[in-house]
């Protein structure tokens, strides 16, 4: 028995080691520097982004009312808020933003690196095994976030929850949202779900005036 637990330790130390083995880490417009790590020959950022401003220096407009959150979806325009306008939320799981925010042509991720498409979080959770396995691996470790903040693969999918089209939020703790570049149609967009109550990864398709988290990886 202590064999085997010793045998699964080390499996789990070995995976963590090939997501986040990749030296330095990636500094975003406001300064941020994210961890990343490898997975094949894609460079994922291991952490969810918090940037305020488009690569090009522009703000990125915080809303933190629910009436200005819908309105600013409903006119098209980028916007982001942090879960519950906590703060400590905002350093913890990073910014929600909505999908004007990421499709914006000034880009959003630093330079040199893009927002994951819904093909490359398909070849994502392909290396990780599949749907059912990749959710055991980019979660946190346990049955819920409380822990160390780190999971099995290294990918640190912290459950942020998200913020609705009307601005409620939800999910917080139990759930992890992040929009992909991929367009779906002229009102709803790709998204990937994980769920830490059931333990899946699910591609759905949400309303582009939600607010969700987002993963970038190197061009």
């Amino acid at each position: 028995m202590k064999l085997t637990k010793s045998l699964i330790g080390c499996i789990f130390i070995a995976s963590s080691l090939m997501f986040s083995s990749c030296a330095g880490g990636v500094k975003d417009k406001d300064g941020n520097i994210y961890k990343i790590g490898k997975r094949g020959n894609k460079e994922w950022m291991a952490e969810n982004l918090n940037v305020s401003r488009f690569r090009n220096g522009e703000t990125i407009p915080e809303v933190k009312s629910a009436g200005e959150w819908e309105r600013s979806g409903k006119e098209g325009k980028p916007a982001w808020c942090i879960q519950k306008n906590d703060p400590e939320n905002g350093k913890r799981y990073g910014k929600l933003y909505n999908w004007y925010a990421v499709n914006d042509p000034r880009g959003l991720a630093p330079k040199g690196w893009h927002v994951a498409s819904d093909e490359e979080w398909k070849q994502l959770t392909d290396y990780f095994g599949g749907e059912i396995f990749a959710a055991y691996k980019m979660r946190t470790l346990g049955v819920s976030e409380t822990g160390t903040g780190t999971s099995v693969s290294g990918f640190s999918g912290l459950p942020a929850g998200a913020c609705t089209s009307n601005g409620s939020f939800f999910g917080l703790g139990s759930h992890g949202f992040w929009w992909t570049a991929t367009e779906l149609t002229v009102s709803n967009s790709w998204i990937r779900l994980l769920n830490y109550i059931n333990c899946s990864v699910n591609s759905l398709n949400y309303n582009k005036l939600f607010g969700l988290s987002v993963r970038c990886l190197r061009d």
